[in-house]
């Protein structure tokens, strides 16, 4: 049996015709994987692995966007001071930095505010907004809050018995009391059949500042140019990469390649990076030392380094992500062990769910170990930080088929508050409710599934055999990318592999292994491999595969998902 993963084979259609000309170009394995994600005819494919610039739609086709740029412009004329208010993580600040570099570029007094998830919390809150007010130097005219506020009806109503206009950019579930009072509120979520739900808030404010551009030119701004930001958001924020989210990200990591963003390449470099930047490098690098910074700190260090031009100032700021970042896996590991021990002792054999809190877990992480274990127990899981007054702020992490926002409406006698997506939520609880709410939680999840929670399944896209593996595939394949939700990374599966050798540890419980099939070795990742009891050989390997750059020289890395006994 495998360690991890029920294996399950992907159905294809092997007969799917893409023309001539891309079905003499294009690798089977290629092809095959296109019909696998419901690519059918060469048009479709063509669209796919090439996606235009040219395509993307009416960014007035977002309900409310004519009265939220017709009042940004009305902001611009009248000389009004305008503040933006957004998240601490990848999403919000480089929604903050979208929006701040096109106001400025029409001449607009504008100020930011971001808050400390440790002092103002998540999101719109009156201790916040006096913040930003107060970064503001003076009470604005207008206020634009980005990646938060959908839900914030009682704290936009006190900003418009302030006098205090306001704009939400979003892309959040509604609350119970629905939408709030704002001047407008574009959020596709909102709306009845919006092709557009797969938005974070980046490619919302991006669609903002095309519907500027599309109603006043700037002769010397190119929206281009700032494709890569939007690309990280898109990427970390783990939404849809489908459409124009695709479309956005592929274009925006061309532009990371050229250049761009002075902080992102001050970032690159920090990482090491070597060969072009890849989806899977903005989500495992790049993004949690932007998401370093609010989680330990502030996420001002997050904003300013993508708001940097100077190049040495960049890397300073960059270097001090890194530095945080380190300080975030220290502590992460520290909550994780500790996690897994109150695990044992609290939950019973049967729960469905994981609910854990502490006083001694640092707020900023504990989504992160959420998400942890979630995976390797295969259930949704919330971990929740206490403060020295019982009061706790926690994160959750879903499995398909289990919706966060429904369990929290379900359990919303236990809370004192909560909210986010179906995968991934937050709630505010007491701690003498967090047994209570775990207990509300598994019946929520008992009414959603009928068994238990076995083990995960791990879809094998292809069956392949090493031979197969050459750098040429690479050429083809990576027109497949960017890979991510709703595009995710192909698997694939190679048979009765021996080991050349005992396999080599690594730092931080990775292996890597010399292995033969057949006649033909290749090289093998295996990330946290030492965590799991290895079958006897020969085996059976899913496994997904990227180029990699050693020394000017590019080969096909293989990084191994998980082991069975062959069959």
């Amino acid at each position: 049996m495998s360690n991890k993963f029920s294996w399950e084979f992907s159905p294809t259609d092997g007969n799917a015709d893409y023309g001539e000309e891309l079905n003499s170009t294009l690798p089977p394995l290629v092809r095959r994987i296109l019909s696998q994600r419901g690519i059918s005819g060469r048009e479709q494919a063509q669209h796919f692995i090439h996606p235009r610039l040219a395509d993307l739609g009416d960014p007035f086709a977002l309900r409310e966007m004519d009265t939220a740029v017709e009042r940004v412009f009305r902001a611009a004329d009248n000389g009004e001071r305008v503040c933006i208010y957004g998240d601490y993580d990848v999403d919000g600040v480089s929604s903050v930095t979208l929006l701040y570099t096109i106001l400025r570029a029409y001449g607009m007094d504008v100020h930011y505010f971001i808050p400390v998830r440790t002092k103002e919390g998540y999101g719109l809150s009156e201790e916040g907004i006096r913040h930003a007010i107060e970064a503001c130097g003076s009470k604005p005219e207008l206020m634009l809050c980005v990646d938060c506020g959908t839900s914030s009806v009682e704290e936009v109503t006190a900003l418009h018995g302030m006098g205090i206009d306001v704009i939400i950019l979003d892309h959040h579930e509604a609350g119970a009391q629905g939408r709030p009072p704002a001047l407008a509120v574009v959020n596709a979520k909102l709306e009845e059949n919006s092709p557009l739900t797969y938005l974070c808030s980046a490619g919302v404010v991006f669609k903002l500042a095309h519907a500027l551009l599309k109603r006043r030119r700037l002769a010397d701004f190119d929206l281009k140019q700032y494709l890569d930001v939007v690309a990280i958001a898109t990427i970390a924020d783990i939404v849809p990469l489908v459409e124009e989210n695709r479309l956005l990200t592929r274009h925006g990591l061309r532009v990371m390649a050229r250049g761009g963003n002075v902080g992102l390449q001050a970032l690159n470099r920090v990482t090491g990076l070597n060969r072009e930047p890849s989806a899977a490098h903005v989500s495992f690098r790049i993004g949690p030392r932007l998401n370093a910074a609010g989680r330990m700190e502030s996420p001002m260090d997050a904003l300013n380094l993508l708001l940097e031009t100077d190049p040495q100032r960049a890397d300073e700021l960059a270097q001090r992500l890194d530095a945080l970042n380190r300080a975030r896996q220290q502590e992460e590991e520290r909550i994780r062990n500790d996690a897994l021990a109150m695990l044992e002792r609290t939950h019973a054999a049967d729960s469905r769910v994981i609910v854990l809190g502490s006083r001694d877990w640092h707020p900023g992480v504990v989504g992160i170990v959420a998400s942890l274990l979630m995976r390797r127990f295969n259930k949704p899981a919330f971990v929740i930080s206490l403060d020295e007054t019982g009061l706790g702020k926690g994160s959750g992490r879903s499995v398909p088929g289990i919706s966060l926002v429904q369990a929290l409406q379900y359990g919303a006698d236990t809370i004192v508050s909560g909210g986010g997506h179906e995968m991934a939520a937050g709630l505010m609880i007491r701690e003498e409710q967090i047994d209570a709410f775990r207990e509300k939680f598994d019946e929520f999840v008992r009414t959603c599934t009928e068994t238990e929670q076995g083990l995960p399944t791990l879809h094998i896209d292809a069956e392949v055999d090493f031979q197969e593996l050459e750098v040429e595939l690479l050429d083809s394949y990576e027109l497949l990318e960017p890979f991510g939700n709703s595009n995710p990374q192909p698997v694939f599966m190679a048979r009765g592999v021996m080991p050349c050798a005992p396999p080599r540890r690594l730092a931080n419980n990775h292996l890597r292994f010399c292995l033969r099939q057949g006649l033909c070795e290749r090289y093998a990742m295996y990330f946290n491999g030492a965590e799991v009891q290895l079958p006897d050989p020969p085996w059976d390997i899913a496994f997904t595969i990227e180029r990699n750059v050693w020394n000017g020289r590019h080969y096909v890395a293989i990084s191994i998902q998980d082991i069975r006994p062959a069959r």
